[in-house]
Order: structure tokens, then sequence, then C-alpha cells
């Protein structure tokens, strides 16, 4: 299987923009505090994660289809030597594909909610290490707030089992362990 370090690597060498990167960082720091939840490998989840959107930008170049940036992701990953598993969350996370496994469902749930726990410690004078879950849960509510994070997706948390409260909770506990990475 890939390492880390490998897909770390390559996420530096293929994306240029650096708020898609710590949107990447953030969504494997999430997926690596999920997966135990889900006797799910924290390795695989983590990397899963961090190389969801790896062809985000070649995808657009290509004219900005969502379910290409997926596709071609996931068979970057498969090349690269990423478990099956991982392989298809990638491949489902845009939504082109239907969700089977608990990685698929949790990346899917993940990925709007770090942007929308980003715009929230953007607004919040202590950033990350002083935002609280109550706060986001009332951005959620505000529609207008980070208009871009599906709150509907996000919500698909309860279909593996979480409560939207501690699904927010354990995701922004994840992403404060990074915090020096992200720049709040």
């Amino acid at each position: 299987m890939i390492t880390r370090e490998e897909a770390l690597k390559l996420v530096v060498e293929r994306v240029s923009n650096v708020n898609l990167r710590k949107h990447m960082w953030s969504t494997e720091a999430c997926l690596r505090a999920i997966a135990p939840r889900f006797e799910g490998d924290p390795d695989l989840w983590g990397i899963a994660g961090l190389m969801h959107d790896v062809s985000y930008e070649d995808a657009e170049k290509a004219g900005g289809d969502l379910m290409l940036h997926a596709e071609m992701g996931a068979g970057l990953a498969e090349e690269k030597g990423l478990d099956r598993e991982g392989v298809q969350a990638i491949r489902a996370h845009a939504g082109g594909v239907p969700l089977e496994s608990d990685l698929d469902k949790v990346l899917y749930a993940v990925d709007p909610l770090t942007g929308l726990i980003v715009a929230a410690a953007l607004m919040h004078p202590e950033k990350l290490a002083g935002l609280q879950t109550r706060s986001v849960l009332k951005r959620f509510k505000d529609k207008r707030f980070a208009a871009g994070a599906d709150r509907d997706q996000i919500r698909t948390c309860s279909d593996f089992g979480m409560e939207l409260e501690e699904f927010v909770s354990v995701c922004l506990e994840a992403m404060r362990g990074i915090r020096d990475e992200l720049g709040l």
C-alpha cells in the first residue's frame, strides 16, 4: 500500500492550491479519527482522505467535471497502490457512484464538513483552538454561511450511525490536532 509519505509527496506535486491541500489534510485527520469507530485501518482511511482530491486541479483543466476528478483520483490512487477500499471511497466521494462501505460514507460526509469548520474557525478570534462544536452547529443552521458546504451531505453522518453533534465534535477535534499545519 502507498505510504502516507508517498501520498503526501504526490499531493504536493499535483495540487498547487494551498487551501485545497489544507482541505485534504483536514479530511485525512477526520478520517483517521473516525476509522477506529468502524474498526477501520486509520492509515488506509487517512490516506484515502489525503488523496481524495489529488486530481481536482486536473479535472478543472479538463472542464471541471466533479465526477471526472473522483474517477481520475481513484485511478491514480490505484496505480500508486492504495487498497481497493480506499480507491472505491475516492471514486464514490463525489456522489457519482453508490456509497457502499463505511469508508465511502464517512469520506462523503466529511468532505464538506471540513470546509464548514474552516469557515467557522476563520470567524473565531482564537481560530480552531477556541472554536466549539456548538458554534459550528450554529453556523451549520445558517445556510448562507459557507454556502458551498452541502448540509445534506454532512447530515448523511446519520447513515453511518453518528449524530450530527458527535460527528462535528470528532472532526473539529481532529482538525485541532493539525491546526498549525492548517494555519488556524
